[in-house]
């Protein structure tokens, strides 16, 4: 009988295992496809100290047992050999029938992917600290805020958990809390005051160059539209006998200038929203005063828009923003008490506070708002101050 073979310190050595003359542990074995691969460690067995110098890992028989287990599971060596970049390439084309947007987000994931190291890397060589330090970089080298990383992340965590249930990997190495990673540096979007309020739409009203904008700025603070859906009306969705706005479609356009229509939001988003005798009259004159085009453009089969631009085609959320960004511009170079910044969402964002702070029944205002989740709207009624408090003890004399 042969006598067994033994590392440096007499220990008998398995099949398949040997050490080196420097005293590396090697593992030879075969893969599920036939191929001979050989893993290393400079420690047998888990409780031996790793040598002055050298980097801590597993230990060989640690490796052993995980090699084991991967092939028990049928799990593919190598991880197919497929780098994180065509991981991302194949998750999104079996993703069909999205919205542009987010195709469009995909795109920019995948193009940032094609311009970083990471993204050649292979999909099995992606620990958890390699997920994380990537994350990391994105942030504090290439200056991306948490929104954009929050976004690359939400592609490349379901793509490599389809990865883990094709057998490609053991385990998704972004299953984390990107907040525990990264510093939230989003800007919360404030709702303005009462008084704010007020003292825009009397400035827009007042100036000759913007007043003719004081309509439907005056909608978006009265109805809590998203400016999608906003820039989406047609003559046909405003129903003046019975006082309501009909929601049922909202107007993007591409960055490839491209005007498309797509459903709401949510399946929420459909809801009729009721015109006050203010917004009526905003919708009165609006109809009243609109140039009639040439040629009326027609998206998707969609046509009598009520906002056109100088080219007779739709207005998209770009031009508000942009209107409302000079707006305040002005406003600020005039008065010394500064206007904060207000966009369309912010509008949206006033018109629920404002409802909430009203007493208004939530689940009535998660209709309006056209919320899928009542969590979304709650989460509205936790925006208040100290003053909000006060006001509404007094109210129920509490103090």
């Amino acid at each position: 009988m042969s006598e067994k073979r033994r590392d440096n310190r007499n220990r008998i050595l398995h099949n398949g295992e040997s050490q080196r003359a420097d005293g590396r542990y090697r593992f030879k074995y075969t893969n599920g496809n036939g191929e001979e691969q050989n893993v290393y460690s400079w420690r047998l067995d888990k409780n031996d100290p790793t040598p002055n110098g050298k980097k801590r890992e597993l230990s060989l028989r640690e490796k052993e047992k995980q090699i084991e287990q991967d092939i028990f599971n049928e799990i593919v060596p190598n991880g197919g050999n497929i780098t994180v970049l065509k991981l991302i390439e194949k998750y999104v084309s079996l993703k069909t029938g999205v919205r542009h947007s987010t195709s469009a987000g995909y795109k920019t994931v995948i193009n940032i992917l094609k311009k970083e190291a990471f993204g050649s890397k292979r999909i099995d060589k992606v620990k958890l600290s390699d997920a994380k330090g990537w994350l990391i970089k994105l942030q504090q080298v290439d200056h991306k805020g948490y929104s954009s990383i929050h976004t690359i992340r939400g592609v490349l965590r379901p793509a490599f958990q389809m990865a883990v249930e094709d057998d490609l990997l053991r385990k998704n190495p972004f299953c984390f809390e990107l907040a525990s990673v990264i510093v939230n540096d989003s800007v919360t979007r404030e709702a303005v005051t009462r008084k704010q309020e007020r003292d825009y739409l009397k400035f827009v009203k007042e100036d000759q160059h913007f007043c003719k904008y004081y309509d439907a700025i005056f909608i978006l603070f009265k109805t809590g539209l998203r400016i999608s859906e906003f820039c989406g009306l047609t003559m046909a969705d405003i129903d003046f006998k019975n006082r309501k706005i009909r929601v049922s479609h909202q107007l993007q356009r591409t960055s490839q200038m491209e005007y498309i229509i797509e459903a709401p939001k949510t399946e929420s988003g459909n809801r009729f929203i009721p015109m006050t005798d203010d917004v009526l009259e905003c919708f009165q004159y609006i109809m009243k005063n609109r140039t009639k085009p040439k040629v009326e453009p027609m998206v998707d089969g969609y046509i009598g828009f009520l906002f056109l631009d100088k080219n007779d085609m739709p207005m998209v959320a770009l031009h508000w923003e942009k209107y409302m960004q000079h707006i305040r511009a002005k406003y600020n170079s005039i008065y010394k008490v500064q206007m904060p910044k207000i966009t369309p969402h912010v509008c949206r964002h006033t018109f629920c506070s404002n409802m909430a702070k009203s007493g208004m029944n939530p689940k009535t205002l998660q209709y309006i708002m056209g919320h899928s989740d009542i969590s979304v709207t709650l989460n509205i009624y936790t925006h208040v101050k100290f003053d909000d408090v006060a006001e509404e003890m007094k109210r129920l004399k509490v103090i």
